[in-house]
């Protein structure tokens, strides 16, 4: 045994950088020389995006751009042999991802809604991004699923394949907003797709942790039942503990009198804080930290947000937008490097090729038949017209969280597994966001989709009860159309949600009324513009 414990000493005495042959010093150099790389990357695609917008070239957009500056710089890097000092400086676990660049990315997300295109489409929303969500995962799955049976593709665990349907279900369209925002256009599908988008993040990993549980329980008989409510326990624990988390910031800050000038800053640094300590209250209670912190985003930007005082605002809007868009930025741009000088499966290119088959039928299986069901309740002048369902079709790509949970799934799957799964992930969010992100531009002159406006439809859409459309009900149902007639009454339980929120909350958590909150909004015509914008600018 001592013989044994003094090896053990004398490894744990070896340090990384005489482990390598190096000294201290050099490993300091390397250690500058990655972190000045990294900047460089990011100075680079900030002003190569500035560039690009600039001149309205929308066949390489930003979020494009930074990934291609992360695949040209890793080529090099792997030609010049300095392979070895420059992936111990960017190489980082996807704890990276969830603890630093996840977070305030999904934050953004939330806290970037305009309530009333959210809500005045919160039905449609809500539908495409959980039932949505939940077709498309089960969909890919299945067709991955007896692709292996047939031999089309890499054969794969049933549970595995409903893990990779989840993962890859998790859409980030923010090449496609961005489009959207320079071209101009219907607000009401903007609105579809950034709520969509929004959402369908906290959906995805929710259905990716109840398909890893029920994985790591096989042996133990799970049941249909309990799938079901683990996967509830994680999504409504999770956006419990992210909605309280959010109502508790807004009294605090109602009633602790911070807005006045010499304490702006503990004001900031308090309103700072709080995503985070959401993130890790719902992480430590073994729930979804990325779920809680984007209802907290949710909530802390429509009560909150206006309880600070007006250079608070300013700077917490201004906080999230610079560290979200560095954050999403930098993403990309590892992405891009990581494909250059990881050791990738691509002996199963069969797998990455029919899984972007799939996953396009899968989406056209989730937008349509949600549309369908959302049309059943709209009256006329309200239906999702076909070419705004395939611009929502056209506009699922892969990005962040897709990328962050393959990157999981290696140290989640045994025997190569995640690997492949990893392997055709960081593929599709090329291919989606290099290919259909460029040709977005053109997809929405195709389906005369362009020149609508952002703020022009706004004045058409928020006219009457108070700043939201509620859908009228006075049409007579089809006697025996229970299901029409279950969905109507779930979407009139959102004009009551509306009304409730109008009455009861924002009086209760907020320092003002109802209807003064509604003058706020009001002088914000491009704020359903501005408000989207952010996200869109932040995460391209």
């Amino acid at each position: 045994m001592s013989m044994e414990y003094e090896h053990q000493l004398m490894a744990m005495q070896i340090s990384p950088a005489d482990a390598h042959g190096t000294t201290p010093g050099k490993e300091q150099q390397a250690a500058g020389v990655g972190i000045l790389l990294q900047i460089m990357m990011l100075v680079l695609s900030f002003v190569l995006g500035h560039v690009l917008r600039r001149h309205k070239f929308y066949y390489l957009p930003e979020a494009s751009a930074s990934l291609l500056i992360g695949l040209i710089v890793g080529g090099l890097a792997n030609i010049s042999n300095t392979e070895t000092n420059i992936r111990t400086w960017f190489n980082f676990h996807e704890e990276f991802f969830f603890l630093f660049l996840l977070p305030p990315i999904i934050f953004q997300s939330g806290f970037s809604l305009s309530p009333k295109p959210f809500f005045s489409n919160f039905g449609a929303i809500v539908t495409f991004a959980i039932l949505g969500t939940l077709i498309s995962s089960v969909v890919t799955g299945i067709l991955v699923y007896l692709g292996g049976l047939i031999y089309l593709t890499y054969r794969l665990p049933f549970v595995e394949c409903l893990m990779f349907g989840a993962l890859i279900s998790a859409t980030d369209p923010v090449t496609v907003l961005s489009i959207f925002q320079e071209l101009g256009t219907d607000m009401n599908l903007y609105a579809l797709v950034f709520g969509e988008s929004v959402l369908n993040d906290a959906m995805a990993i929710s259905l990716y942790r109840t398909m890893s549980l029920v994985r790591s329980h096989a042996s133990s008989g799970q049941n249909f039942f309990m799938v079901i409510v683990r996967f509830l326990e994680t999504f409504v624990g999770s956006m419990s503990a992210g909605v309280g988390v959010g109502f508790t910031s807004a009294l605090l800050f109602k009633y602790a009198g911070l807005d006045i000038d010499n304490l702006q800053n503990l004001e900031c640094c308090l309103f700072v804080l709080f995503p985070y300590f959401s993130y890790m209250l719902a992480e430590g209670l073994g729930l979804s930290g990325i779920v809680s912190i984007l209802f907290t985003g949710i909530v802390m930007k429509h009560y909150t947000y206006s309880n600070l005082s007006e250079n608070s605002q300013r700077f917490v809007s201004s906080f999230f937008h610079l560290i979200s868009s560095l954050a999403e930025t930098f993403v990309f741009i590892y992405m891009g490097f990581d494909i250059a000088m990881e050791q990738h499966s691509w002996s199963h290119v069969g797998f990455i090729f029919f899984s972007i088959i799939f996953i396009g039928v899968a989406r056209a299986a989730n937008v349509f038949s949600c549309a369908y069901l959302v049309n059943l309740v709209r009256p006329a002048h309200r239906q999702i017209p076909l070419k705004h369902q395939q611009a929502l079709w056209y506009s699922g790509l892969r990005g962040a969280m897709a990328f962050a949970l393959a990157l999981q799934s290696v140290h989640d799957l045994p025997e190569g597994h995640g690997q492949t799964i990893f392997t055709a992930t960081t593929a599709i969010v090329v291919l989606t966001v290099l290919l259909i992100g460029g040709s977005t531009g053109t997809m929405l002159e195709a389906l005369q989709v362009v020149g609508d406006g952002l703020e022009g439809t706004l004045g058409e859409s928020f006219e009457g009860n108070n700043g939201y459309i509620a859908p009228s009900y006075n049409e007579e149902a089809s006697s025996g159309n229970r299901i029409k007639m279950k969905l109507k009454e779930f979407h009139q339980s959102t004009a009551s949600f509306t009304a409730l929120d109008r009455n009861y909350l924002t009086p209760f958590f907020t320092s003002q009324n109802g209807d003064e909150v509604e003058e706020l909004d009001e002088p914000m015509p491009s704020s359903a513009r501005g408000g989207f914008q952010g996200h869109g600018q932040h995460s391209r």
